[in-house]
């Protein structure tokens, strides 16, 4: 349900909520957040909620510290772990200066500008997340191991697949939050698992993205293990993907999926350092099913753009390259961004790559262009990018590759 102004004070007050918190991310991704008492609400969507910027990594300095939070009703839920009597509730917020400027490096507000964009143009996309994740055993000082918490294998079942009830706890816990998850399942990895969710509007989308680390994180912690959302937690094991399902249609209900993916296709290795942030991120690609060229097919996992086996509505493209790390609000921007310009210009595709690519030739491999193999390359090639230059504002550019 999508509440507004007027409904989030009135539920206030009717559902006895004590805390509302006001939650954002740094340029990263990192999600934060100020919790305020009712009686500041009010105030909160008049004029906003001051906080100190320069304490939050790329949001600028001491000699321009303050911004502004403005909550936006509709994106009002509870949070279920907190008591029933006096309850929390979260908003995610937009990013003002205090002379009504929006801020630039606000990302939640740059992937809104890419639907309104999309919008504009007469197209309409959609997004489904699929996250990994490593569940680990904590020491006796609830510190953080790398003990796998079970050595189940793929989609195995209890008892061997212990991460089983936790997996129930988080969907359960989303769906009281109005989160809808599609599937959940163990990963092929020791420990590791992924949860899918259906398909929504792209910055919808993202912001589930956002709650389901922070209910993953809040459930393990309850539970008493540890999660980890890196790309390749364990060297010898696969690494966690952030698979990005992806499908666009005109507003005449034209399906443009081929020419959306060849965008993406075009434009990847231009955006691969906003999609893994990390040098982690890069340990992943080539193996476990990760990929390393730019190619793509239907169904075939070794690839890096695969059309999965659907048909209708349940139509799509399924980027592999991501990973966890990444900032949901970004990625989504930049991948309806080079979406529109494979639309745009008519852009063909390649030829289809349907051969397993882990044991192809290196003849064959040649002929494929690769992503980037460091983030120092992925860096370079953004920074070199008209395409990054005139859709990431100049400072979160300088931060994401002069770090």
């Amino acid at each position: 349900m999508k509440y507004s102004k007027e409904e989030v004070m009135q539920y206030v007050e009717e559902e006895d909520v004590k805390f509302i918190r006001l939650a954002f991310c740094d340029v990263f991704g990192k999600q934060k957040n100020i919790s305020i008492m009712p009686d500041e609400l009010s105030r909160a969507f008049e004029y906003g909620i001051a906080f100190d910027a320069s304490s939050i990594t790329g949001f600028g300095d001491e000699t321009h510290s303050d911004l502004l939070l403005y909550p936006e009703a509709e994106t009002l839920m509870p949070l279920p772990w907190r008591p029933e009597h006096g309850r929390v509730v979260r908003m995610f917020c937009s990013i003002y200066y205090p002379d009504g400027k929006p801020f630039e490096c606000d990302t939640r507000s740059l992937l809104k500008k890419a639907v309104e964009e999309a919008k504009r143009a007469g197209y309409h996309f959609t997004f489904g997340a699929e996250q990994e994740f490593y569940l680990f055993e904590l020491d006796n000082d609830d510190k953080p191991t790398k003990i796998p918490y079970d050595k189940a294998g793929y989609m195995d079942l209890a008892p061997e697949d212990r991460g089983e009830n936790i997996r129930r706890e988080i969907c359960l816990t989303l769906e009281q939050m109005g989160i809808h998850p599609e599937s959940s399942h163990h990963e092929e990895g020791p420990g590791q698992n992924e949860i899918d969710f259906r398909y929504s509007d792209p910055l919808s989308a993202a912001d589930n993205t956002m709650t389901f680390q922070t209910v993953v994180k809040t459930v393990c912690r309850r539970n008493g293990i540890d999660v980890d959302f890196t790309p390749k937690p364990l060297e010898n094991e696969p690494g966690n993907g952030f698979h990005i399902n992806m499908s666009v249609k005109s507003d005449n209900g034209t399906d443009h999926l081929y020419t959306m993916i060849a965008g993406i296709l075009k434009k990847i290795r231009e955006m691969t350092a906003f999609l893994n942030i990390t040098e982690n991120s890069y340990m992943r690609f080539g193996r476990n099913k990760a990929p390393k060229y730019v190619s793509w097919s239907s169904e075939n996992r070794s690839q890096l753009i695969r059309i999965p086996a659907a048909i209708g509505e349940y139509r799509r493209a399924e980027l592999r390259s991501p990973d966890p790390m990444a900032n949901p609000y970004l990625a989504f921007a930049l991948m309806i961004y080079a979406g529109l310009y494979g639309i745009e210009n008519k852009l063909d595709l390649p030829p289809v790559a349907d051969i397993n690519l882990y044991k192809a030739d290196i003849e064959i491999l040649s002929k494929f262009e690769k992503l980037p193999e460091t983030l120092i390359e992925a860096r370079k090639i953004a920074l070199e990018s008209d395409f990054i230059k005139s859709h990431i504002p100049a400072p979160i550019l300088d931060i994401y590759c002069h770090r």
